[in-house]
């Protein structure tokens, strides 16, 4: 099962960092361009709550519904996709205080592709090197947003 792994660092407190993953709203923002994210369902961050969108590339839907588990506020959660593209996804998001104003975001990433002509699709649309720019436009989203929130406190 393929891995991937993000890293990097916010200048903010660890409640601040995390109160920008827990809002509801935010995973509209941290969608980058051309993509286009429809929200049917986003309960609050809590265990067992629901995220239920569509993502739009370009004129092809992607549902999926992730479901929230491992919920240890202000340290971690897990998203797992309970309907969507792949075979399996599990996004475990952590957050490490470096320092009073310094975090750590760690994002993990196990998926699997269905096999054969039925992973073609996703395949296409989540491989490593789209993962990866993705995560650099929420890296530098989160760090501009976090940061902005704290010059204007």
């Amino acid at each position: 099962m393929p891995i991937f792994e993000h890293h990097f660092t916010v200048n903010g407190p660890l409640a601040r960092v995390v109160n920008f993953h827990r809002d509801p709203h935010i995973l509209k923002r941290l969608t980058p361009p051309p993509l286009i994210i429809q929200i049917h369902r986003f309960e609050p961050l809590a265990e067992g709550s629901i995220a239920d969108f569509t993502l739009w590339f370009g004129p092809l839907p992607i549902h999926w519904v992730a479901v929230h588990q491992n919920v240890d506020f202000p340290h971690s959660f897990t998203d797992i996709q309970r309907e969507g593209p792949l075979k399996s996804w599990r996004h475990t998001h952590s957050f490490i205080p470096i320092s009073d104003n310094l975090t750590r975001v760690n994002d993990v990433i196990e998926f699997e592709h269905e096999a054969g002509p039925k992973g073609l699709l996703s395949r296409l649309l989540f491989p490593m090197p789209a993962l990866k720019t993705l995560f650099f436009y929420r890296q530098a989203v989160t760090r501009y947003m976090v940061e902005a929130s704290a010059a204007n406190s």
